[in-house]
């Protein structure tokens, strides 16, 4: 599908779509009219594909500095009447919690909807934290489609039902929601709104410990309004007959409708299946767990309904056994049709009978994971590892440069968060007598990493931090920041300078390098090696991919190996770029993924370059 028929697509319309686009379609039908993110794996493709229609639609769109600024602007934009939309992964939610937990206590009269995409399995994650609890502690009504249609609809309903009810709504996906296609039906679009108008009233919005805990019952009362709509939620539904009950929410529920069907178990059981599952739906749960003896709750990680369900039994004195979390259904990682067909034959006291549709390969080699070929960021830290060797930790952040993790590089000894190189680098550097590099990219340093590199000059830490600039937020996708020079759509008119911010916090040992200048670099790291204090190397070069997508820029030179030698070998060991490999012991350098960097070339003298076919 195009993206203009995701704008324009008329109602009845069926078309295939990613989660993440259903999800942008149902934002469209609510009429949002503003949508503010920060990009993370996998919420990422519904702000791009709102950032590509934006000059074409209505609604106001911008790609914030952090997640806890996406949050404060789309709350801003609530409180003047506006249906708003805030996307991030689920562990940007963190970092949005605190105006977070207040803007569901003071409400939101436009409506304001958040997704959060959540990682089970860890996919591209440094955790895999249940948001439905999040949802608990703040308040929130929780949305849980499991198929594209639903993405679609259940993002109109909470939006339009966050606005009628004045208060924020979750959406969780997971990332088996963002990243299946499935079809979907289009309907009809509300007329956008895009302005308000904001009607003051300080004994409501402004939570002084005297308005907040007024406040706090009125939340209580409107959730308690609010479960009684999911009592009789169209999300919420029963089929099936017999003695066996399953209780399935999210992701789980396709799941066990493959499972039901693969295994013809389709009347074997009662199922309830959950898609708006909180406020949990008390009395419908308690005349479904009346009509079992035995009930299997399905959900991905925490025990969330599980326990509820738990709770619910003892309340009302039912006679039910609960099976949860075990060996098989466990809170680690991703559920699959499998793992749930094989629950179900548990329950029947059946044989499993697991279908393998594609026989694992066995004794294939790992690949893992890898700076892209002509990463300006495997020159940095190549250049790292010939000054300080193994001297230095590696304190890293959230990016691309995280894969340098593994050897030759060994370029990130710990990692806590978005943000956290400058600040945790200097927590070690506090403590120890090592020498410490944070490494930080462009897009982080926006997002967070300007506090951290403000409390180390204040509080006078020894730190070395590399701000790795490669013009884009490359990991999620190349959106824009403040810093960049360019985005799809063109130059960036109010572009923050990034050497600028650092000396205007007041470091005074500042140096810009293009990392693919070796010899440059190296001397910059040896000067810098012998300073003390705060001192900041920036290390400028669009991200290979970007440059060549973006900015249409190709390099004409390709490298090649002219002599076998010892050197080329240790070239291969220290550098490892994915354009080099081994025929025939031979070392060779694969021209169709040489992006013409030439670091290699300036690492060893049987390296030369060759003017890049045309053909």
């Amino acid at each position: 599908m195009t993206l203009p028929e995701i704008l324009n697509g008329t109602p009845g319309q069926r078309v295939l779509l990613l989660g993440n686009e259903a999800l942008v379609r149902g934002a469209l039908e609510a009429g949002v009219g503003c949508v503010t993110c920060y990009p993370g794996t996998p919420s990422s493709e519904a702000p791009d594909t709102f950032y590509a229609l934006a000059p074409e639609a209505e609604y106001a769109f911008e790609y914030s500095i952090n997640e806890k600024v996406a949050m404060e602007v789309a709350g801003g934009a609530a409180l003047a009447g506006v249906p708003t939309l805030v996307t991030m992964k689920h562990v940007g939610v963190n970092v949005a919690a605190d105006p977070l937990m207040t803007l569901a206590t003071i409400g939101t009269p436009g409506g304001l909807v958040i997704l959060s995409a959540d990682d089970p399995g860890c996919h591209s994650s440094q955790n895999e934290q249940d948001n439905r609890l999040l949802a608990r502690m703040a308040g929130l009504p929780c949305f849980e489609p499991a198929t594209a249609q639903e993405t679609k609809d259940m993002m109109k309903e909470a939006l339009l039902s966050s606005a009628r009810w004045q208060q924020p709504v979750l959406l969780r996906t997971t990332t088996r929601v963002s990243h299946l296609r499935g079809p979907v039906t289009l309907g009809k679009k509300e007329p956008p709104k895009t302005r308000g108008r904001f009607y003051k009233d300080p004994f409501r919005f402004v939570p002084l410990p005297a308005i907040a805990r007024k406040r706090h019952p009125i939340l209580l009362e409107n959730l308690a309004a609010i479960q009684k709509e999911t009592e009789k939620s169209a999300w919420n539904f029963s089929t099936g007959k017999g003695e066996i009950g399953i209780i399935a929410t999210g992701m789980a529920r396709s799941y066990l409708q493959d499972a039901l069907y693969d295994l013809d178990l389709k009347d074997s059981f009662q199922v309830l299946e959950l898609g708006f599952s909180y406020p949990f739906p008390e009395k419908m749960l308690v005349d479904f767990l009346r009509r079992v003896r035995r009930v299997l709750v399905l959900e991905e990680l925490e025990p969330f309904v599980e326990d509820t369900v738990r709770v619910l039994c003892q309340r009302n004195a039912l006679d039910c056994t609960i099976i949860g979390k075990d060996e098989t259904l466990t809170r680690i990682g991703e559920y699959s049709t499998a793992l749930v067909g094989r629950a179900l034959c548990a329950l029947k006291d059946l044989p499993s009978k697991e279908k393998i549709p594609c026989p694992q390969e066995e004794h294939l080699p790992g690949r893992p994971p890898n700076l892209c070929p002509g990463c300006s960021h495997r020159a940095v830290y190549y250049a790292v590892r010939q000054v300080f060797g193994d001297q230095a930790v590696a304190s890293s952040d959230i990016g691309c440069y995280t894969l340098g993790f593994l050897p030759p590089f060994q370029a990130a000894d710990f990692l806590f968060c978005m943000g956290s190189s400058i600040s945790g680098g200097s927590g070690v550097s506090r403590v120890t007598d090592q020498p410490v590099i944070a490494y930080i990219g462009d897009s982080t340093f926006f997002h967070s990493g300007i506090t951290g590199l403000i409390n180390a000059l204040h509080n006078e830490h020894d730190i070395l931090v590399i701000i790795l600039d490669n013009k884009t937020t490359a990991m999620t996708g190349h959106q824009p920041h403040p810093g960049v020079e360019h985005s799809r759509h063109g130059p960036n008119p109010k572009r923050v300078d990034i050497e600028q911010v650092v000396r205007g916090c007041g470091v005074e040992q500042v140096q810009k390098i293009k990392p693919l200048n070796l010899k440059k670099t190296l001397e910059t790291l040896e000067t810098f090696k012998n300073l003390t204090g705060v001192r900041v190397i920036i290390a400028e070069e669009p991200c290979v991919l970007f440059a060549q997508r973006t900015l249409r820029s190709h390099k004409a030179v390709t490298a090649v190996v002219e002599e076998q030698t010892p050197e080329v070998r240790t070239c291969l060991q220290e550098l490892a770029c994915p354009a080099f490999f081994v025929q025939d012991e031979n070392v060779q350098i694969d021209a169709d993924l040489c992006t013409g960097c030439m670091v290699c070339v300036q690492i060893c003298p049987s390296i030369k370059t060759r003017k890049r076919s045309t053909s």
